[in-house]
């Protein structure tokens, strides 16, 4: 109960005010995509950049903590995806659609605030090292199979045009350059440290409320069963597959553990729609998942940190 009150509830309380404000229209979809734009180009990217150039060289990495949660990333997705292909059901894209929705956490609006809030400073290094590696890989690998579904595209197109994205992505250029100081030994000079630091206090709730605000705009669209099955696959199977991995088989100690294990729990980020919406394919399903899968991360969430802390 106690992990529910200190860290589950603040956090979704600000995802409920956000999505409260766009409901009743005090807040736009103009607005929302300003803040959205505010959160993803400059507080998220400066507050990576403080955080890990503050923290100096980084402690000895072990690979074994993304395996683990890369692992239960493709059992996830082999689910979404044969459950997809369920007689009576569409193939081929749908059933990548489905498999993305199934294992593509919201890691940034949602991973991020709830990491740091219920794990502390000690998990910056394993949060933003699987951060940094999560949407690269894996909105790389969607891109390869859905463009060799669609036919409509020559080979490469669309993928080169997701890595030149990826390229610019201000959050990666944040964690890559606050890297970049921190092994280099360097101090920042104190008012850009100072500075950095105030930006950076606004990401956590402005994150939150962005993302409150973006989910008043999905709506349980059909395709109810396989929207389940989907939820079910990120929000109980994928976080207690890193669980057994990391616990019992890696034997990866905190934080290491725990971030993995919360991460996994993450649900279905915006992207899956995204790339549904662009290929034609599966957008009630990414959608319905979307959103129950909000609401059921703020079950998983607290019986996680519940049983781990």
């Amino acid at each position: 109960m106690s992990a529910f009150v200190d860290i589950v509830l603040p956090v979704f309380a600000l995802i409920g005010v956000g999505y409260a404000a766009a409901r009743a229209g005090v807040f736009d979809e103009t607005a929302t995509r300003a803040l959205s734009r505010f959160v993803f180009q400059f507080a998220l990217p400066v507050m990576l950049f403080s955080s890990l150039a503050a923290q100096g060289r980084p402690a000895e990495f072990d690979g074994r903590y993304l395996l683990a949660y890369f692992i239960a990333v493709a059992v996830a997705a082999g689910g979404g995806a044969l459950l997809a292909q369920r007689p009576g059901r569409a193939g081929g894209q749908v059933a990548v659609v489905a498999g993305f929705s199934a294992c593509y956490g919201n890691v940034i609006l949602l991973g991020i605030p709830l990491v740091l809030t219920a794990l502390g400073e000690a998990a910056t290094l394993p949060l933003f090292a699987l951060v940094s590696v999560h949407g690269p890989i894996m909105m790389t690998l969607v891109t390869i199979l859905l463009e060799r579904g669609s036919g409509a595209a020559p080979p490469g197109g669309r993928l080169l045009q997701t890595l030149k994205g990826l390229a610019a992505n201000p959050i990666l250029i944040g964690l890559l350059a606050g890297l970049a100081v921190g092994v280099s030994g360097l101090a920042l000079p104190g008012p850009v440290a100072a500075s950095t630091a105030l930006l950076g206090q606004a990401a956590l709730p402005a994150a939150l409320f962005a993302m409150g605000a973006s989910l008043a705009g999905y709506r349980i669209r059909g395709a109810l069963g396989l929207a389940l099955g989907l939820v079910f696959l990120k929000t109980v199977l994928q976080p207690l597959v890193v669980w057994l991995l990391v616990d019992y088989v890696f034997e990866i100690a905190s934080p290491w553990s725990d971030t993995a294990i919360l991460l996994a729990a993450m649900p279905t980020g915006v992207n899956a729609y995204l790339f549904a919406v662009r290929y034609r394919t599966g957008e009630a399903e990414a959608a319905t998942a979307i959103v129950l899968s909000t609401a059921a991360c703020l079950v998983t969430v607290s019986v996680i940190l519940a049983l781990r802390l």
